[in-house]
């Protein structure tokens, strides 16, 4: 990406947020004109927006005028991806291998409106989500590296790092709405997918590509731990760096927007309705940061856990988002190694060490034997139990006992008819029972083998296999979320109907199914 290209691209950012400011954009929201306010967030105008929001001073004023019109006559409404099984492919894998060319998305080097261009082919998850999703790709990834699709998964690592380039960080998607958020950090994971396609033939390409890569992990791991040097006696959070009570840091979800999100417009002002107008403004960045972490929503987050008011996001320093974090530590420690920058491959090793300290000194609870994420206003750990606690095996943070503890609870609380259940809260978040979502499936099942859990891993994997099965039977369609707790029920909450498609879920499907080959084998 040249600079040229990175200033045409925050121009290109300026004007959709100033169109998400509008009051054209206020009113339509408002108006209910759509059922999802992510529909209109991601319409892309016909004319250039300030001609439009000139038409429209004067045409809100007329008698006659009709907002819904007047928004079809000045705007493309983007299509959701519908995928339905209208071929003849019999089995979930044949089928998945027929989505692939459906949901790639090639370049697209002219912004439209909220859509940030991208440089390289993609794909994206499907339903409502037509663009590509940071954290969702590298489950996503796993499938695409079963199906023989390597040159899409370098791609997509192109296009984060080039994103995080114009933008600062790797953004939630490339939406111009995502600008000030990320998602739990995946990049490494998915450099590690890649660097192992290369032939022993393509050394030189091979060192070239990692350097590039190691450059982009390094400026994102920069992003996570901005605001460290600053943090003192009296400072404990500066955005999302928290200082641990034994001064070592560790990391929380963030947002630095206070205002509600365009894609939710119309879902978080409701929210809002009875929380104070003082306290609006950190409202809104907590249910940004929830966001950030891919879990929106989850009684993890929440003080209440049926009440979202109650959200609380920035209070709490998450399980596995520091595992990740440990992750791309030792990451990046390795692949400094290969690039024979020793004092660097040093600095982040102890990194990862202190951190992995931290992580089992303050998530670890002796007395039930389980991890938990930590409330640092209150200095305490939260209640929730959830999946977030498998993230120590899956980063082998995790001692063999504590690993064997995680195991018998999952295989005791979280393990029911379907797969595994996502916290043992039955709430009206999507983040909660009785969902099952396909990331979490993966983690838990890497994170059991690490540690030579492998009769617990087949007995999961089986279960959500057949759970995604039996669904696709009934429905001809592979989903973004399951009802585990009761597998022929259709998964419900959040803010949008369940979604088809689905990246994550097919990725996360024929992974398991190369795992399941091997072990029958």
């Amino acid at each position: 990406m040249t600079m040229s290209d990175t200033n045409s691209g925050k121009q290109n950012l300026k004007q959709s947020l100033d169109f998400f400011d509008s009051r054209l954009f206020h009113d339509v929201q408002l108006a209910r004109i759509f059922a999802d306010s992510k529909t209109f967030a991601d319409a892309y105008p016909k004319l250039s927006l300030p001609e439009i929001y000139a038409v429209y001073e004067k045409a809100q004023a007329t008698e006659a005028f009709d907002l819904t019109t007047f928004i079809h006559q000045h705007f493309v409404i983007p299509d959701t991806i519908l995928l339905t099984n209208d071929t003849d492919k019999a089995s979930v894998k044949s089928y998945i291998e027929s989505l692939w060319p459906k949901l790639e998305k090639q370049p697209n080097n002219i912004a439209l409106c909220s859509l940030l261009p991208l440089s390289h082919p993609y794909v994206v998850p499907g339903g409502r989500f037509r663009e590509i999703y940071y954290w969702d790709s590298y489950f996503t990834s796993l499938g695409l590296n079963e199906s023989g699709r390597q040159d899409i998964i370098q791609s997509m690592i192109l296009n984060f790092i080039d994103l995080q380039d114009t933008l600062g960080c790797i953004p939630n998607g490339n939406r111009s709405y995502f600008n000030s958020r990320s998602q739990p950090p995946v990049l490494g994971l998915m450099v590690e997918i890649s660097l192992q396609n290369f032939e022993k033939n393509q050394t030189e390409a091979r060192n070239q590509f990692l350097k590039h890569c190691v450059q982009g992990l390094d400026k994102e791991y920069q992003f996570w731990m901005h605001g460290k040097e600053r943090l003192n006696a009296d400072t404990t959070a500066i955005k999302r760096v928290v200082k641990m009570p034994n001064g070592v840091c560790l990391n929380r979800y963030w947002d630095d927007s206070t205002q509600p999100r365009p894609e939710s417009y119309r879902e978080d002002i409701e929210a809002a309705e009875n929380i104070t107008a003082a306290n609006r403004a950190d409202f809104y960045r907590n249910i940004r940061a929830a966001c950030e972490s891919g879990w929106d929503f989850s009684s993890r987050w929440l003080a209440d856990q049926d009440d979202l008011s109650t959200i609380q996001t920035t209070h709490i320093v998450p399980i596995d988002l520091n595992c990740l974090l440990y992750k791309l530590e030792m990451l990046l420690s390795q692949f400094y190694a290969e690039l024979f920058e020793t004092d660097l491959s040093v600095k982040f090793a102890e990194y990862a060490q202190i951190r992995s300290d931290a992580i089992n000194q303050y998530l670890w609870d002796e007395q039930s034997c389980f991890y938990y994420d930590f409330d640092f206003i209150q200095g305490k750990k939260t209640p929730i139990q959830s999946l977030a606690a498998c993230l120590p095996l899956f980063s082998q943070i995790a001692s063999k006992q504590q690993a064997k503890h995680i195991a018998l609870k999952l295989k005791n609380s979280f393990l029911l008819e379907g797969g595994l259940v996502t916290t043992l809260n039955d709430s009206a978040q999507q983040w909660d029972a009785p969902n099952g979502w396909a990331p979490l499936q993966w983690f838990a099942v890497v994170g059991l083998m690490n540690y030579g859990f492998d009769k617990l891993s087949l007995k999961i994997m089986n279960r959500w296999m057949a759970t995604v099965e039996q669904q696709f039977i009934t429905d001809n369609n592979m989903m973004e979320k399951y009802n585990v707790q009761h597998s022929q029920h259709v998964a419900k909450g959040g803010e949008y109907e369940v979604q088809h498609g689905f990246g994550w879920t097919n990725g996360v499907a024929l992974a398991f199914y190369k795992l399941l080959e091997a072990h029958n084998s």
